[in-house]
């Protein structure tokens, strides 16, 4: 058995130690916001924090993680306002969306350790891919979710996720077929 804590809750998995974070996150623990992407650590849409590190889970043995702290897409901010998911909103950064959480985590992993990354700075840290190509957009998330972090600007919160259980539970009218 293999024992961390998973976004604050310690959890103890009875996988061969040998499986990778990825799967025991996304089939075990049912935490689907970290994504497969290439399944050989190049593209980075599986990145978690590791002790507050940015790391790839597709490439990291839960047997190597023995009492680590894992932190996921889902624990970031519950409300979805943490500077980086709030800056990834006001930049419009998503576009088919799918790189989104590996990349908000690395990001944030960044502005743990620097709240005033230079541009090459940022490039060096945030290697996740984007087959989209936001890079621009990525970049310029980062450096106002930096001076959010700085003190030096506010955005507003973002929206609540998902659809209000009520909304999605309301019955729709029923359609009239057309006269002829």
């Amino acid at each position: 058995m293999t024992r961390f804590t998973v976004n604050g809750q310690p959890v103890h998995y009875r996988l061969d130690p040998a499986t990778p974070l990825l799967w025991a996150l996304r089939d075990a623990s049912n935490l689907t916001g970290t994504k497969y992407g290439c399944g050989v650590g190049q593209c980075g849409a599986c990145t978690v924090h590791v002790d507050g590190v940015a790391q790839r889970s597709c490439q990291l043995p839960i047997g190597g993680i023995e009492g680590s702290f894992v932190t996921t897409i889902e624990a970031l901010s519950r409300d979805r306002g943490h500077p980086v998911q709030q800056a990834w909103v006001a930049e419009s950064v998503p576009q088919c969306g799918y790189c989104q959480s590996g990349m908000i985590m690395a990001a944030s992993a960044l502005l743990e350790r620097n709240r005033n990354p230079s541009d090459a700075e940022i490039d060096a840290a945030i290697t996740n891919i984007c087959r989209c190509g936001t890079y621009p957009r990525i970049r310029r998330a980062i450096r106002r979710a930096a001076a959010v972090l700085r003190g030096a600007e506010t955005i507003a919160a973002a929206p609540p996720p998902g659809i209000d259980p009520a909304d999605a539970a309301r019955a729709v009218p029923a359609l009239t077929p057309p006269r002829r």
